[in-house]
């Protein structure tokens, strides 16, 4: 039998403790509210806070080297109490778990009001009478998935994850619990894990910190993020029907993570956002991409979502005053709002400036007037000014590649890798040194705008008196303290996250940003397919997608790229001092068009539609995104090789057409909640807006 300590409705959630009347672990079970019948389960309550402590038990049936989960610490954790607080702002439920050596596990759950999601934090508190040492704490633990369905609900559950590499993030990958060997054996004597996560400083490099686990036949999805900017891992676990659900800090087998907590000390690990809903794997990413709006902490001028210029793929590495001042000409009153110059801005004559980064001396040969008058002419075109630095990594030609007292070791060696050291972010000493050539540089030469890139990984950690994985927690910690440091120096300074483009889209960076890189996926056929995965995990409003136009590109392929934009932040580049005037008309129409979207790209919720893309390099079919508010629709679609002539998506009742975009005239008209867009060719890029319940001539 199991006995319900408490339960509460949050956001259309019911969120449910029970522990079994005979044991001593206290679970969490997240139900949507719905009429749907609740079964009876085998499953038994799985503790809602797991621990492994140095000198526990294993759990035995075959989990070793696959999991650290139910240890005896996590056994000896019985319920103790809980506190309820509740105000206009929400809801926060405490539950302390101890065991009878003093040891507590103090479990947080809060709930914004409004809100369709939940955060989770664990906090172990050492009340016992010596130091642990710690080696996995999970941030959060859900049980008892599936209960709608009878049995094992053989062939009716998917888990969804997002896989990411160098130029290709976000992609989607969906299993059957069947596939990844999450079905019971003949005799339930054997629980099965399957762990994934990400080891390093480039948190989605990997897999992006997300998993959903979807009941198909009854339509009720439970998905997970986590807010961890450096190793994380997530866990799909089945010992009986049902399936339990949890992550945190990547362990000691997974990450090299070991922690000891002194006596009367505590440590808490990474934050958890947890939602569950009717529905599929976009209603999901959509309730736990909410969290990262409520996060949001951006300057005033962020907020009409300014189009951004970097002149990356303009000059490849290579700024210089008279190079930024004809592309300034160039771009003058096309509706542009912010120009970067990005890399190698510092380098010395004849170096490359991927090996140069560390000492940000600028070259007095790219800018012989100071690049503080180059920053002077960005800012009388009307623009804010911005700049590319690699705060935490040193290049070998740089003289800090040197200064090893003050850079990262593993086993007492400097950790290099091919071209790169790294800066211990927690030594005073570096910080003072950013202070001056950061944010000092950045106050005296007039930036607005910086964008911090990080073009390679930590990989399992650095020298730490507890192991490796905790020297990484603690450096990754520093840095993020450093993008909080740069905000109170400079308030109203705008930061871009970038990490060889998308490596590091997880919450709590995306919490320190205005914006990010999407990915560097410069100008190849498949940004609009990055951009649309991107939906699933980042708020579009700080997605920031190149759009990079070149002399020799056609009308539809300019409008290819402008479209991809829309289904984020416009970040314009390329040979904008070669376009001839119906080149720039097309470019033109679609920064008015992204200006017009502005308020349905920052305030949404996205559906995607078309073909399964199984290649992203040589894309088959089309994709629509469809994103909408109460008063507005956006509906951005890409066709690809052996496209249709016609696409029809559901847009929903009511809406008008006001706006189309493409590289000509768009054949498009809504009908009984149906767009459809007629004349489609190969790869090309469409937008359309559209009004709920107001007429409206279109633009053709």
């Amino acid at each position: 039998m199991t006995e319900e300590i408490y339960s509460a409705v949050l956001g259309g959630m019911k969120v449910i403790y029970s522990r079994p009347a005979d044991g001593n672990v206290t679970g969490l079970t997240l139900l949507p509210v719905t009429d749907k019948k609740y079964r009876r389960r085998r499953s038994a309550p799985r503790s809602m806070a797991e621990v492994k402590i140095i000198g526990d038990d294993y759990p035995g049936d075959y989990f070793g080297g696959e999991s650290m989960k139910y240890s005896a610490t996590t056994e000896s954790l019985k319920y103790d109490r809980q506190e309820v607080h509740t105000d206009g702002g929400g809801t926060r439920i405490v539950t302390y778990l101890k065991s009878d050596g003093g040891l507590c596990a103090a479990h947080t759950l809060t709930h914004k009001s409004g809100r369709g999601y939940v955060t989770v934090e664990t906090e172990l508190i050492n009340g016992t009478e010596s130091d642990i040492r710690v080696e996995m704490l999970s941030s959060f633990a859900l049980c008892d998935i599936s209960p709608y369905l009878d049995g094992a609900g053989e062939n009716s559950m998917l888990l969804h994850r997002m896989r990411g590499k160098w130029s290709m993030e976000g992609r989607l990958v969906t299993e059957t619990l069947e596939d990844l060997l999450l079905e019971e054996c003949w005799c339930y004597g054997n629980s099965k894990s399957v762990r994934f996560g990400q080891v390093g400083s480039m948190p989605v490099k990997g897999y992006f910190p997300f998993m959903a686990l979807e009941d198909v036949k009854n339509h009720v999805i439970w998905g997970a993020q986590l807010r961890c900017p450096s190793s994380w891992q997530m866990e799909v676990t089945r010992g009986d029907d049902g399936v339990c659900l949890s992550g945190g800090q990547a362990d000691r087998e997974m990450g090299h993570w070991l922690k000891t907590i002194k006596r009367g000390e505590s440590f808490k690990g990474p934050e958890a956002i947890l939602s569950v809903c009717e529905g599929g794997v976009d209603d999901i990413c959509a309730r736990l991409v909410e969290a990262q709006e409520d996060a949001l902490n951006v300057p005033p001028c962020e907020e009409e979502l300014p189009v951004i210029f970097n002149e990356y793929c303009t000059t490849w590495g290579n700024p210089s005053h008279d190079n930024i001042s004809g592309i300034l000409d160039a771009i003058d009153g096309k509706g542009i709002d912010y120009f970067v110059i990005d890399c190698g801005w510092f380098k010395a004559d004849g170096a490359p400036w991927d090996v140069s980064m560390g000492d940000y001396v600028p070259s007095g040969t790219l800018f012989p007037h100071g690049i503080g008058e180059t920053a002077r002419l960005i800012r009388s075109h009307g623009m804010r000014a911005g700049i590319w630095f690699e705060i935490e990594n040193v290049g070998r030609m740089a003289d800090a590649y040197n200064n090893t007292e003050h850079l990262l070791k593993r086993d007492g060696v400097t950790l290099t890798t091919r071209n790169r050291r790294f800066w211990d972010m927690t030594d005073e000493w570096v910080i003072n040194y950013l202070d001056e050539r950061v944010i000092n540089f950045l106050k005296s030469n007039g930036f607005g705008y910086v964008k911090v890139d990080y073009n390679e990984t930590i990989g399992i950690g650095c020298d730490d008196k507890d192991s490796l994985g905790e020297g990484l927690r603690r450096n990754i910690e520093g840095t993020a303290e450093y993008f909080k440091r740069m905000r109170r120096e400079i308030p109203d300074l705008v930061i871009e996250n970038c990490a060889s483009g998308g490596n590091r889209l997880e919450p709590m960076f995306m919490s320190l940003s205005s914006m990010a890189s999407f990915s560097d996926a410069h100008e190849c056929v498949e940004i609009p397919i990055i951009a649309a995965n991107l939906h699933r995990a980042v708020l579009p409003r700080q997605s920031q997608i190149w759009c990079v136009v070149r002399e020799s590109d056609s009308l539809k392929r300019i409008a290819y790229s402008v479209a991809a934009a829309f289904l984020g932040r416009m970040c314009l580049s390329g040979d904008v001092t070669k376009l001839t005037r119906d080149k720039w008309r097309v470019i033109e129409d679609g920064i008015a068009f992204y200006k017009k979207a502005v308020p349905v790209i920052k305030h949404g919720k996205s559906r995607r539609f078309g073909t399964k893309i199984t290649s992203y390099r040589h894309p088959e079919g089309y994709q629509a995104v469809v994103r909408e508010n109460e008063d507005t629709v956006l509906c951005v679609i890409h066709s690809f090789k052996n496209a249709p002539e016609k696409i029809s998506v559901n847009v929903g009742a009511g809406a008008v057409i006001t706006d189309t975009y493409s590289h000509g005239g768009v054949n498009a008209r809504a009908e009984d909640g149906i767009l459809t867009v007629d004349g489609i060719e190969d790869f090309g890029g469409y937008g359309v807006i559209m009004s709920r319940g107001r007429e409206s001539k279109k633009k053709s």
